[in-house]
């Protein structure tokens, strides 16, 4: 297994499916693993804000027997105040493994590169791994498998589209993108997936029309149409997004036992309507809990083996 974990299919197809059902387990019977861990350190990095990704991270470290360091902005500014050379190389010393939230994904590639220690991606401009891992745990544990379903990611094709597309091409999940004109996937994410897809046999779609995208899925997704740093296009965004909104109109086009998914948080009213997210058939909550389950996993298998 790589030594750490900056994309979805930076595991392969095998690890990913262990990975799955170690996190199953853990969700089980949390005691059984909980000094597997004991007196490790994982240091917090956060130059974003977050609910999901502090939580989850700071609680699955301590249920595995060991230690976190919660390190802010004011204390890092990465690349300002230190360099991420310099930041790696401290911290190498001190703790046994580093998660890192933030902006550039060229940062949590030079932090992995730099240290010693394994890399864990909480979230970049460009991917959101471990979001994608909790999403595909989900569906398995709803669905009772993967291959051969289809998700259908609606809304802006942004690091989540990106994590979506790249779990999916690994595990052999059908994804369709339905953005708006000018908000479609990086290129490169695309391509990358498209490649990966070859061998699992899966089908990557990237589209303009929401009702084509969401057609026969047996899942339906969406994010918030403008995200951390866009704040300033909120409203702009919010008129060229309203045909994307995931209501109960849009979910119909999806198959009859269709689930819809969201990586929170929500805006309710614009991207996604409160009768769909209140809906019997919505899973963010489960989703939501998933984050600490696959994260602690993840933790695990990279931490005991560095």
């Amino acid at each position: 297994m790589t030594k750490d974990f900056l994309m979805v299919s930076d595991f392969s197809k095998d690890e990913i499916i262990e990975t799955f059902s170690l996190a199953l387990d853990m969700k089980k019977d949390r005691k059984k693993y909980s000094k597997v861990l004991e007196g490790e350190t994982l240091a917090l990095i956060f130059e974003k804000p977050s609910l999901r990704t502090r939580t989850t991270f700071d609680v699955g470290i301590q249920q595995l027997g060991g230690y976190s360091l919660y390190l802010s902005p004011a204390e890092i500014n990465l690349g300002k105040r230190e360099s991420v050379y310099d930041v790696a190389k401290n911290l190498e010393r001190m703790v046994q493994g580093i998660m890192i939230r933030t902006f550039g994904h060229d940062i949590v590639e030079n932090m992995s590169k730099y240290a010693s220690i394994p890399i864990i991606n909480g979230l970049t401009d460009y991917s959101h791994p471990c979001q994608a891992m909790a999403d595909y745990l989900t569906i398995l544990e709803v669905k009772g498998k993967l291959e051969g379903l289809k998700i259908a990611y609606v809304g802006d094709g942004n690091n989540v589209a990106h994590s979506i597309m790249d779990g999916g091409a690994r595990l052999g999940v059908d994804v369709s993108i339905g953005c708006p004109f000018g908000y479609e996937p990086n290129l490169n994410a695309w391509r990358l997936s498209t490649e990966i897809a070859k061998e699992s046999g899966s089908k990557i779609v990237v589209t303009n029309d929401p009702v084509e995208a969401v057609k026969d899925a047996d899942v339906v997704y969406t994010d918030v149409w403008a995200s951390m740093g866009q704040e300033a296009e909120a409203d702009k965004r919010r008129k060229i997004f309203l045909p994307y909104q995931v209501n109960e109109k849009l979910m119909s086009y999806a198959k009859d036992d269709a689930i819809f998914m969201h990586c929170l948080p929500a805006h309710r009213g614009d991207e996604v309507t409160n009768e769909v997210i209140d809906a019997p058939y919505s899973v963010v909550f489960q989703e939501a809990e998933n984050r600490l389950h696959v994260q602690k996993a993840i933790i695990y298998q990279l931490m005991k083996s560095k």
